[in-house]
C-alpha cells in the first residue's frame, strides 16, 4: 500500500507510533526521525489565504498526533499578508514562526534581508528528515526558488503554478485545426479560429497592466529571454524582448476579444468558459472552474497541453510558493519538522487530488496511486508533470518585482493602443534600470 494511504486494519495492526507515521504520510522505515522530541512546543504560522492555507488548516491534527507540536495558523488575504510578514519580520520579533511566502515576489527581498532560516543540516539529518524528501525530488524551478546563491535551502517548495495553454477541443475540431506544437503555429491556429461576427477569437490572455507580465514572459522566454545578465542588470529591452512583445502585441490585437487590455485572469477565464475563446495561456491552476457544470459552458471541451515552443526553446513560465521558518524563531526544529509535514507526500496527494495546487515534489505528480485520485481530467495533471521538465522563471529574482511587473506591464499595454515595442520597452528599461540599481545598493 502506498504510504500516503493507510487501512484501519494496518492502523490497528501496527504499533501506535507506526500508525501516526503513516497517518500522516510518512513511512515507516522513518521511525528513525525523533518526532517527539519537541512534543509540548507551540508554534504560529502565518498563511496566504487560498487552498494552501485550507489543506494545512483541515489536516493539521494529523502533525499534532504524530509530533506533540501544537500549530496555531492564520489565514490572512494574500497582499495583506506579504505587507504584515514584510513588517514584522523587519521588526526582528515576527509573532510568528513558519510562513508562507511568495517566491516570485519575496525571495531575494527575504534572502537579502536574512529573515529565513537555512534549512540545509535539517534536510541531510536523518533524525530530523524522512528518507523520501530529498532536494532531488523538488524541480528545478523549485529549488532555484528556494535556495540562495550559496546554496542554502531557506525553505521548502510547496505549491507550483506553471503557465500551460488551455485550448477549446470543439472550436479546433470544428474548423479542422490542429493543437500548435509552435508559437508560430499558435498564431496561425488563433487566426483560423477568430470569428469577430460570430463573436468567437482564438485566442485570449492577460493584457491588464502588471498582471500582463505573466502571459507575456511565456513569450520572452521561448524568444531566448533572460531577466538579468551575470551582472545583475536588467535585460528587458533587447531583440528578443522586442520580438516577444511583437507577439503579444499581434495576439492580444489581432485575434483576442473587444477590450482584451482591461482584462486580468478572471476576464480571461470569463471569455473561455462562455466558450468564446479558442485558446488561453494561464496558470495550471485554473482548471477546476473550467471543469465545474455549475461555471463554465466547455466542461468535457477542454484540452490542456504545455505552451508552444518559441524559436529559442521551450519553457513554462513558473511561480510558486513555499514554506519557511523565520530566522528569529525560538523554536526552528519544532518548526523544521512542521515545513516538512506541509510538502509531505500525502499532503501534496490531497492538494493536487483536490485540484487545490500542483507540489513542487516530482513523486507526487508522478505516483500512480496519487494520479488516480486526481479528479481533474488526466491531460491536466500531464501537462503539469511536463511543464515541470521545462520549468523556467517567470519573473526576474529582485526586491523591486512589484514595480518591475508596473513599469513593463505598462509598456505592454501600451502595445495594444499600437505603440512601438522596442520604443515603449526602452522607456520601461530606462525608467525601471535606476530603481533596481537603489534597491540592491540599500
Amino acid at each position: 500500500m502506498k504510504d500516503h494511504h493507510i487501512s484501519r486494519r494496518a492502523a490497528l495492526a501496527g504499533s501506535a507510533a507506526a500508525g501516526a507515521l503513516a497517518l500522516a504520510g510518512f513511512p515507516a522505515r522513518a521511525a528513525e526521525v525523533q518526532w517527539k522530541k519537541y512534543a509540548g512546543t507551540k508554534l504560529e504560522v502565518i498563511l496566504a489565504k487560498g487552498p494552501r492555507g485550507d489543506n494545512l488548516q483541515k489536516n493539521i491534527k494529523e502533525f499534532t498526533e504524530l509530533t506533540g507540536i501544537e500549530v496555531e495558523s492564520e489565514q490572512i488575504p494574500e497582499q495583506q499578508q506579504r505587507q504584515k510578514a514584510v513588517i514584522e519580520l523587519a521588526s526582528g520579533k515576527p509573532s510568528f514562526d513558519v510562513i508562507h511566502l511568495s517566491y516570485h515576489v519575496q525571495k531575494r527581498q527575504f534572502e537579502k534581508a536574512g529573515w529565513l532560516a537555512d534549512m540545509s543540516g535539517y534536510l541531510k539529518d536523518p533524525t530530523m528528515t524522512v528518507p523520501d524528501l530529498m532536494e532531488s525530488d523538488f524541480s528545478a524551478a523549485g529549488l532555484v526558488y528556494a535556495k540562495n546563491d550559496k546554496g542554502q535551502m531557506l525553505s521548502l517548495p510547496w505549491s507550483v503554478d506553471y503557465f500551460i495553454l488551455y485550448y477549446n477541443k470543439e472550436m479546433f475540431a470544428k474548423k479542422g485545426v490542429a493543437v500548435p506544437k509552435t508559437l508560430d503555429e499558435m498564431v496561425l491556429a488563433a487566426e483560423k479560429l477568430t470569428d469577430p461576427k460570430d463573436g468567437t477569437f482564438g485566442f485570449v490572455g492577460r493584457g491588464l497592466r502588471n498582471a500582463n507580465m505573466t502571459l507575456w514572459t511565456n513569450f520572452f522566454l521561448n524568444y531566448g529571454g533572460e531577466f538579468l545578465d551575470a551582472k545583475g542588470n536588467i535585460l528587458t529591452d533587447g531583440p528578443e524582448a522586442i520580438e516577444a512583445t511583437k507577439l503579444y502585441q499581434r495576439l492580444l490585437t489581432k485575434v483576442a476579444p473587444p477590450g482584451v487590455a482591461g482584462f486580468n485572469w478572471m476576464e480571461s477565464m470569463a471569455s473561455f468558459t462562455q466558450g468564446r475563446s479558442a485558446m488561453w495561456i494561464d496558470g495550471v491552476g485554473w482548471a477546476p472552474p473550467l471543469e465545474d457544470p455549475n461555471a463554465s459552458r466547455v466542461v468535457g471541451k477542454v484540452g490542456y497541453t504545455v505552451v508552444p515552443a518559441g524559436p529559442k526553446g521551450q519553457y513554462s513560465a513558473t511561480y510558486g510558493d513555499g514554506i519557511g521558518i523565520a530566522a528569529a524563531s525560538r523554536n526552528k526544529e519544532a518548526a523544521y519538522l512542521l515545513c516538512q509535514w506541509v510538502v509531505s507526500k500525502a499532503q501534496g496527494a490531497r492538494l493536487v487530488q483536490a485540484g487545490g495546487g500542483v507540489p513542487f515534489r516530482n513523486s507526487v505528480l508522478n505516483d500512480p496511486e496519487i494520479q488516480k485520485g486526481v479528479k481533474l481530467p488526466q491531460e491536466w495533471l500531464q501537462s503539469a508533470i511536463d511543464s515541470a521538465k521545462i520549468s523556467k522563471l517567470g519573473l526576474p529574482v529582485v526586491i523591486p518585482v512589484a514595480e518591475f511587473r508596473d513599469i513593463v506591464g505598462a509598456a505592454l499595454t501600451a502595445t495594444l493602443s499600437g505603440a512601438d515595442p522596442a520604443t515603449e520597452l526602452k522607456k520601461a528599461h530606462e525608467q525601471f534600470r535606476p530603481i533596481l540599481e537603489r534597491s540592491e545598493k540599500a
